[in-house]
C-alpha cells in the first residue's frame, strides 16, 4: 500500500482485527452488488469508501423522482439515468481509487454465473424473488458467499449464506423457490427511508468481514428488524437436507 492508502483507510489500520493485512484484502477484492436501489446504495457507498478494490454495481432500471427518498447513490440530476451509471459517479467522487463496474442490466444466466465467478462476494441487495433465487443457485453452485438483505414497510431482514462451508444453508432453505409467494414491492406498500440505510450497511459491514477473516458473520442466524418499535429479533437458520439448491439430491 502506497502512503495515500496508509492515511486514507488508518482508521481501519489501526483497528487490531484488520490491521494492514485486512485492508490489503479489502483492495485486492472483487464485489458483485445486485440492485443499486435501496440497499445497494448504502452498501455501495461503504464497499467503496472502505476501498474495495473492484465494484461490479449492476442494475435494470433507471432513477426515479420516488426513488431519491431513500436510494441515496442517486441525486435530483439522476432522474431517467440508468441506476447502475448514476450510481458508477458518485461512487468515484466518493473513492476514485474504486474501481465501479457498472451494468445497466438485469443479470441472468450465463451472464449473472460468470459475475459470480469473478466475485469474492456477493450482494443480494435486489428486491423480487427470482432474482433472489437466481443469485442463490449461481453462488451455491460456484461456492461464493451471499450476503442478503430485506427492507419492506418498517421490516428488515439481513442474513450470509456461505456456500464455502459444507453444513451453511443458502435462500433456499429459508424460502423454497416452490412455496415463494409474490413480490411485495415498495411501489405499493411503502418503505420507511432509514430502513433501507440501515440494513444496506449492515450489508455491507458483513461483506467487509468475509473479505478481511474477522470477526463472525451472520452464516446461519437471520436478523429482522423492526424499525417502528427499534427492536431485533434473531432466528437460527438450518440446512434443509431435502433442499433442491444445496440439499445431497440437490438439482443445482
Amino acid at each position: 500500500m502506497n502512503d495515500e492508502q496508509l492515511l486514507r483507510y488508518s482508521r481501519h489500520i489501526l483497528l487490531p482485527e484488520i490491521g494492514i493485512e485486512g485492508q490489503e484484502a479489502v483492495t485486492n477484492a472483487r464485489v458483485l452488488v445486485v440492485g443499486a436501489g435501496g440497499l445497494g446504495s448504502p452498501a455501495a457507498c461503504y464497499l467503496a469508501s472502505a476501498g474495495v478494490g473492484t465494484l461490479v454495481l449492476t442494475d435494470g432500471d433507471s432513477v426515479d423522482l420516488t426513488n431519491l427518498q431513500r436510494q441515496i447513490l442517486h441525486r435530483t440530476a439522476s432522474v431517467g439515468e440508468a441506476k447502475a451509471t448514476s450510481g458508477q459517479r458518485t461512487l468515484a467522487e466518493i473513492n476514485p481509487e474504486c474501481h465501479v463496474i457498472a451494468l445497466a442490466e438485469r443479470l441472468e444466466g450465463e451472464a449473472l454465473d460468470a459475475q459470480v465467478a469473478q466475485a469474492d462476494v456477493v450482494l443480494d441487495c435486489c428486491d423480487n424473488f427470482a432474482t433472489r433465487h437466481a443469485i442463490n443457485r449461481a453462488c451455491v453452485r460456484l461456492r461464493k458467499p451471499l450476503v442478503s438483505g430485506a427492507a419492506i414497510r418498517f421490516d428488515g431482514q439481513i442474513t450470509v449464506f456461505d456456500a464455502r462451508q459444507l453444513d451453511a444453508p443458502c435462500y433456499d432453505c429459508l424460502f423454497p423457490e416452490a412455496e415463494t409467494t409474490d413480490d411485495v414491492r415498495c411501489a405499493v406498500t411503502g418503505v420507511f427511508a432509514p430502513l433501507t440505510g440501515i440494513i444496506g450497511s449492515m450489508q455491507a459491514a458483513e461483506a467487509l468481514k468475509l473479505i478481511m477473516d474477522c470477526g463472525q458473520s451472520l452464516g446461519g442466524r437471520l436478523l429482522l428488524l423492526d424499525a417502528l418499535h427499534m427492536t431485533w429479533r434473531e432466528v437460527r437458520i438450518p440446512r434443509d437436507a431435502a433442499c433442491v439448491v444445496c440439499g445431497a439430491t440437490a438439482s443445482v
